[in-house]
């Protein structure tokens, strides 16, 4: 079930949110929109490289290669010069697909040989990876400091509040992840000259 996870869901954020929707034995449809809105991203990105890849690709092609699409695969196709090719675009994806496929065998095959302790000690381990993603940006960006903050904020005080603190996590995350966006582009708008040196 790990593997065809990995295989259906090239996103280690949805993944995770998935599966611990699973766990608190959320509804389809709360999972669905859960990682739908963690996805969002992805669903930018192709829109960014379509402007890129050459028009005699047929749609098909463009359906897997949006399905393809990974930070480090967008990371990758835009500082191409050229127009993308199909070609091109699937030697780029085929190699994070096997690679992370495997890397969920090898979690899972793992995950019965190695002690529980060490295990539940490497949970840690995928927070630490997104302290370490956001850290730099912190340093540079004080609208990112406070939409975190308030991202913590809200998420205790949901879990703490009766009768809210019974609404599901995925539902939560939504509500979240909506609500702190939207307070972050009003207190924090990216003006023209920022957005042009970021790209």
């Amino acid at each position: 079930m790990a593997i065809l996870m990995s295989l259906t869901n090239l996103t280690s954020a949805g993944q995770f949110a998935g599966l611990q929707m699973i766990f608190e034995h959320a509804g389809y449809l709360e999972i669905v929109l859960t990682v739908l809105l963690i996805n969002l991203r992805y669903m930018l990105m192709s829109i960014t490289l379509s402007q890129k890849v050459e028009d005699n690709i047929p749609r098909w092609k463009k359906a897997i290669f949006s399905f393809a699409i990974t930070d480090e695969v967008f990371g990758v196709a835009s500082t191409e010069k050229k127009e993308i090719t199909a070609n091109y675009m699937f030697g780029l994806m085929i190699l994070p697909i096997v690679c992370w496929t495997l890397g969920t065998a090898l979690g899972a095959i793992s995950a019965k040989i190695v002690p529980a302790r060490i295990l539940e000690a490497l949970g840690i381990a995928l927070y630490a990876m997104f302290i370490g993603i956001i850290v730099p940006d912190i340093k540079k960006n004080r609208g990112v400091l406070v939409v975190i903050i308030l991202s913590i904020l809200l998420s205790c005080t949901m879990d703490y509040i009766p009768i809210i603190n019974q609404i599901g996590l995925g539902f939560k995350i939504m509500f979240i992840t909506i609500f702190v966006s939207l307070i972050g582009a009003i207190l924090f708008p990216i003006n023209k000259n920022e957005s042009d040196n970021n790209v």
